[in-house]
């Protein structure tokens, strides 16, 4: 039987490449989104065999929604996609319980390969990054700590998106008063008190690109 495939992309294009890619005697796609938050909807309501989870997506981050996708789905076994190729970005995705890790430059096959060995319960990374990896891990180099919690870390994201805070608490299901709170303790603990330092932070910490 098929292995039950979700796609988390914010590129259609890309989505739809990889539906007509996918040989479709070992993998058939059972939802599809660009919306990290609704990824982890998805997840919760289709219980996936495998994720295929892009990096940068809105609302949510392909890390943070892996993190929550493992948590409400924990049999899905999840590959990101990236075009990071620094490996604390590595490291921190396997952290969130990420299986696989494939870049966006790499062919097709490659992809249909790691979601199969991480189907079979391996651990599936890009050719030429498992060096870094494994030197990073030795010498202890990863990404500095993050003081934020993974709820202020969404309400940085969507900061850095633009959305203001009656947006941010609409969007996350909170008052305004809980996303005003979580805005203003999230400024205290970075010691950024203007919107163009959070959006900087955020897209060193790879919630958001450039």
């Amino acid at each position: 039987m098929p292995a039950r495939v979700l796609i988390a992309d914010d590129h259609r294009m890309f989505r739809e490449g990889i539906l007509r890619a996918l040989p479709r005697e070992e993998f058939t796609v059972v939802g599809e989104t660009d919306d990290g938050q609704e990824a982890v909807r998805l997840a919760r309501r289709l219980q996936p065999e495998l994720a295929l989870v892009d990096v940068a997506m809105p609302g949510l981050n392909g890390v943070d929604a892996t993190r929550e996708l493992k948590r409400v789905s924990p049999g899905s076994g999840v590959v990101i996609l990236t075009m990071h190729e620094e490996s604390p970005y590595v490291t921190e995705a396997l952290r969130a319980g990420a299986r696989g890790y494939v870049l966006k430059t790499q062919s097709v096959a490659e992809l249909i390969e790691a979601l199969r060995q991480v189907h079979k319960g391996n651990v599936y990374v890009s050719p030429g990054l498992w060096r870094d990896v494994v030197d990073s891990y030795r010498s202890g180099e990863e990404a500095p700590p993050d003081p934020l919690t993974p709820r202020e870390r969404e309400v940085l994201q969507l900061i850095a998106e633009g959305h203001t805070t009656k947006q941010i608490a609409e969007a996350l299901h909170i008052s305004f008063k809980t996303a005003e709170s979580h805005r203003s303790h999230l400024m205290t603990k970075l010691d950024i008190h203007v919107a163009a330092g959070l959006v900087r932070y955020a897209i060193r910490r790879g919630l958001v690109q450039p």
